[in-house]
């Protein structure tokens, strides 16, 4: 589809995203003529390729919106992109960019392990690194740091909003789960949070196996969960393996109720409306009923031709936070940043009902999530609107920290 400047400016003057009025406004504006240079590293290649793609085309239009506003402070940004690959690569693209491109800042990652390697480069340059994908717990508990900060939400706040759904269907107190957990930092981070939520509400583990990341064939998975006969099959893994397992476990015929702690909506489109199935947690999806929600789907669609998946919306929305805290603290160095960040002035709007701010004692992004759930083949009008998605998750009266609370990791010591 045909992109026009003119409708993306439109966007934006009509103030269909508060934040990005707020990058606009001219209180932000400081005459400043050296560009900003963001570093975007994020995997495009490898199980969470197609998740990576996502985040290039939303920080890609972050970066345009920003610059036909005026900038981030009056400064232009340039974005240096690089595919992170693994988390050895990612660690010496991450000191390339600070080095040879010079950049102010890093943006991106999807991978808990290259967030952990990117955060480390980031500190010892004293520069910020916005972890935009990377869920697991511990980044937010020993393995955090005062220069990294979390727009995607952590694996305990997922387990929680999932909780409460199943526990809404009594599929929890003395029920027996099958758990299949993806064999890296964010699958083994992710199992301890669910199992931390089972054994503080009577759950049983049937079964449990990880599974490598590089794993395609689940045949040998299916003949196990069919043995145990579980009340649930929960999933904590990643990328294309919930595709493949998707479309694997239609193929066996198994009817167990299915769900997962953590889930990204790339993930049903490509299993399809015929395999998709179950409920599951999800920061934002394309559903999303309010005004500004539907403004960024049109202008992502304008964009690219296609509505935007939740990666899409972390690392669009993390330009433009990183935009305004440039223009708020006057200055794009990692202590002013951290400084505005950890404020009480420090607020966005996230295409939410209620804005969302870092907590300052680990940098999380605290904020309401979702729960998207499949409709039956016959109600899907497209191969996009596949599913259901809920209210915000905690509900308008509870606090917003509801959902972060008995977090597994560690703890953290900025």
């Amino acid at each position: 589809m045909k992109r026009t400047i003119t409708n993306r400016r439109g966007f934006l003057r009509a103030g269909a995203a508060g934040l990005a009025l707020g990058v606009a406004a001219p209180a932000y504006l400081r005459a400043q003529s050296a560009p900003l240079k963001i570093g975007h590293l994020t995997p495009t290649t490898g199980f969470l390729g197609p998740l990576g793609e996502y985040a290039q085309m939303g920080i890609k239009l972050a970066v345009e919106h920003v610059n036909a506003n005026g900038g981030a402070g009056g400064r232009m940004i340039e974005l240096v992109m690089e595919d992170s690959v693994n988390p050895q690569t990612a660690s010496t693209k991450a000191e390339r960019m600070f080095e040879r491109d010079q950049v102010d800042m890093i943006i991106g990652e999807i991978s808990s392990a290259s967030c952990l390697t990117i955060s480390q480069v980031a500190a010892r340059y004293g520069k910020c690194f916005v972890n935009t994908g990377g869920n697991s717990d511990s980044l937010r508990g020993q393995d955090c740091n005062r220069y990294m900060f979390h727009v995607e939400t952590q694996n305990s706040m997922y387990v929680n909003a999932e909780g409460q759904f199943f526990k809404s269907q009594d599929l929890v107190d003395g029920k027996n789960w099958y758990m299949m957990t993806a064999d890296y930092a964010f699958g083994h981070d992710l199992l301890a949070a669910a199992k931390a939520f089972l054994g503080a509400n009577g759950g049983k583990i049937a079964g449990e196996d990880l599974v490598p990341t590089d794993a395609t064939d689940f045949s040998s998975y299916m003949l196990k969960i069919r043995q145990a006969e579980p009340d649930v099959v929960a999933l904590n893994l990643a990328g294309t393996q919930i595709t493949n397992f998707f479309k694997q476990y239609g193929e066996f015929g198994l009817d167990f109720t299915l769900g997962g702690f953590g889930f990204d909506t790339v993930s049903a489109w490509a299993a399809g409306a015929q395999n998709f199935r179950g409920t599951w947690p999800n920061v934002w999806n394309h559903l999303v009923p309010n005004d500004a929600s539907q403004a960024f789907v049109r202008a992502f669609t304008d964009a690219y031709g296609k509505p935007p998946e939740n990666q899409a919306w972390g690392d669009y929305n993390a330009g433009l936070i990183m935009a305004k805290a440039v223009a708020e603290a006057g200055d794009a160095s990692g202590d002013a940043l951290v400084g505005y960040l950890e404020s009480s002035e420090a607020q966005f709007d996230l295409m939410k009902n209620r804005k969302g701010y870092f907590r300052p004692s680990d940098h999380q992004l605290i904020q309401e999530i979702y729960a998207i759930t499949a409709l039956p083949a016959g109600e899907v009008k497209n191969e996009y609107d596949i599913f259901t998605t809920s209210e915000p998750l905690p509900g308008a009266d509870e606090p917003l920290e509801t959902l972060a609370q008995s977090v597994t990791g560690g703890t953290c010591s900025l």
